[in-house]
């Protein structure tokens, strides 16, 4: 099955009273990529809030914390990283219990290149969370440069990484490309992030998080995606797609018409009662 849905949920127009509200958004959509997991630890009390405002059937893209990844830049709140990993898994044990949590996604910073040490960073973190689904996503080139391409993917299959394929501007070394190839026979990720390639590398300036997501796909873009997803679903049970091209609003739009070009109803969402779009 193809699942469609956004990250975050609060900035997002969902209709009258409906920006920053999961249950109107549980309703449009059947999965959700959390994103303030990676700038704090939640409390174990916000998961189980999240999991009783949300349907049976949905699910949760649970974003690993900044300082498991290399992102962290001031002072880290854990003594070690032992504490630090096991304090995330403690806190996403409702959504685990609750069969929400689909996986935790593990995007590294684009400084993060391919070598052995960041082979071995890679090995430690799938060890520490242990059987916890986990999805794989670069942000450096260095990893599938013609000559690394497939011994990344032969090493993310064999470790048991879940793919996280990126729709980004080429920009430099602090992109990759489209690599339409699964790692898991169970699932695949496919975030769109945009193609503002003048918008991407701005980091420093203040905006920089609002102008690199400012993307509206066109139908053309879209329909491409259409045929991809229906040639990598040949290959895996289950694709989420996560639209995570928030800064101009486009991001819902851009995936209710994906969800109409692929044919998606979602059975057990809650009744739709505005029609948004």
């Amino acid at each position: 099955m193809i699942y469609i849905g956004l990250t975050g949920w609060g900035d997002h127009d969902l209709g009258e009273a409906g920006r920053g509200k999961l249950p109107v958004y549980g309703a449009h959509f059947p999965i959700v990529e959390l994103d303030s997991s990676f700038y704090a630890v939640q409390p174990t009390k916000n998961y189980v809030k999240w999991n009783e405002e949300t349907p049976s059937v949905f699910g949760f893209v649970v974003k690993a914390y900044q300082g498991m990844t290399g992102h962290l830049r001031g002072e880290n709140p854990f003594d070690n990283e032992d504490q630090m990993f096991d304090a995330f898994k403690g806190s996403i044990r409702p959504l685990q219990e609750a069969g929400k949590l689909r996986a935790v996604l593990f995007q590294y910073p684009p400084w993060f290149e391919c070598s052995k040490e960041n082979v071995n960073t890679l090995k430690v973190a799938k060890a520490r969370m242990k059987d916890i689904p986990l999805a794989l996503e670069f942000r450096h080139q260095s990893w599938f440069v013609p000559e690394m391409r497939e011994r990344t993917l032969a090493f993310m299959e064999s470790e048991g990484w879940i793919h996280s394929i990126c729709d980004e501007p080429q920009a430099g070394v602090g992109s990759v490309p489209i690599v339409l190839q699964q790692t898991h026979p169970e699932l695949t990720i496919v975030r769109f992030h945009g193609r503002n390639v003048s918008g991407w590398n701005q980091g420093g300036a203040d905006n920089w998080r609002e102008v690199r997501y400012l993307y509206h796909y066109n139908k053309e873009e879209l329909l491409e995606w259409k045929e991809r997803l229906e040639l990598l679903h040949s290959q895996v049970k289950d694709i989420y797609v996560i639209f995570n091209n928030n800064s101009g609003g486009h991001a819902a739009g851009n995936a209710k018409d994906l969800m109409e070009m692929l044919g998606l109803d979602y059975e057990g969402l809650a009744p739709r009662q505005l029609d948004l779009f």
